[in-house]
């Protein structure tokens, strides 16, 4: 019962000890302590269980049909705990162990490539997962500790996590092959898209939200007829002549590289853009871990020469 004594650590040290060598002397010398002392803690353990563990003598000790099952229930439990304490200081070496990242889906397909081999390089004690996944999502798994960090657009406006910004990236504007637009070379005006017919992604993506903020501030509609699931499904819709939307510049080399008939303009600066970014929980034990985790992939964003901006 909850409120029965129990054996500490301590006394089933000791009578492990005695178990073993069978001689209290020896016993004692091997745990550094006493022989009265070693001798009272047995006394107290057989005290505790409310049987005799060992027969003593003037010349020898025996072990009990009792002290034998005792002898290896407490092997068991100090080899457990054993395990434990190592596991814990283990755990506490930086960059072990594993670490739950969930990315957009407007970001995993453009950026991990870049990522995962840097991060089996550098940090190869480190199983990193990852879960792929909308904006609200994620944010709720980080929050409840599901996740420990998500990389995604910044602001999120959730309290409790730090926000680490990565890089920024421009939006442009891409159209059908055919269309008038596509074959200029200059920049253009925001204000064009008040004549464009543009569709979106569905309801959730993040990368939705901005496009309808941009759109709002020159006052353009969004068709709301057509809506696509994913980005390279939305590059495909706009291809097929279905209308015109706005891509992060560091999807462009994986969506052209389809083969699609698509064309692509920037816009006059300042150009619309978006901040990806790392959060995680401000309370996270782990949390200057992510900090650097964030620096190495400035770095890998860096080297890899994606075109977008990193950020300091």
């Amino acid at each position: 019962m909850l409120g029965d004594p129990t054996p500490t650590l301590s006394q089933l040290r000791a009578f492990l000890a005695v178990a073993e060598h069978l001689h209290f002397r020896e016993a004692a010398v091997t745990l550094r302590m006493s022989q009265p002392a070693l001798s009272s803690a047995v006394s107290a353990l057989e005290e505790t269980l409310g049987t005799r563990l060992l027969e003593r003598t003037t010349r020898k000790v025996l072990l009990t049909p009792e002290g034998e099952r005792v002898a290896a229930h407490a092997a068991r439990v100090l080899s457990t705990l054993d395990d434990l304490m190592y596991e814990v200081a283990h755990s506490r070496q930086p960059f072990t162990g594993t670490a739950q990242l969930g990315v957009i889906p407007t970001v995993a397909p453009y950026l991990l490539p870049a990522l995962l081999p840097m991060f089996a390089r550098r940090f190869p004690r480190l199983k990193m997962i990852i879960r792929e996944a909308k904006t609200e999502s994620i944010l709720e798994e980080v929050r409840e500790g599901r996740l420990d960090m998500v990389m995604l657009a910044l602001p999120v406006e959730t309290a409790g996590l730090v926000e680490d910004p990565l890089y920024a990236e421009e939006f442009l504007l891409a159209l059908p092959g055919d269309h008038p637009l596509a074959e200029g070379t200059g920049t253009l005006s925001r204000e064009v898209l008040k004549d464009l017919d543009i569709v979106l992604l569905n309801q959730g993506h993040c990368l939705r939200e901005q496009a309808v903020d941009v759109c709002r501030e020159v006052g353009a509609k969004v068709t709301a007829a057509t809506y696509a699931t994913s980005l390279p499904t939305l590059v495909q819709l706009v291809a097929g002549g279905l209308g015109v939307t706005l891509v992060p510049e560091s999807a462009v080399p994986v969506e052209t590289g389809r083969r699609v008939r698509l064309g692509l303009r920037r816009f006059t600066a300042p150009a619309p853009r978006r901040t990806i970014g790392l959060a995680y929980r401000a309370t996270s034990a782990r949390a200057a871990e992510y900090a650097q985790l964030a620096a190495a992939v400035r770095g890998a964003v860096r080297s890899r020469r994606l075109p977008v901006t990193v950020l300091s």
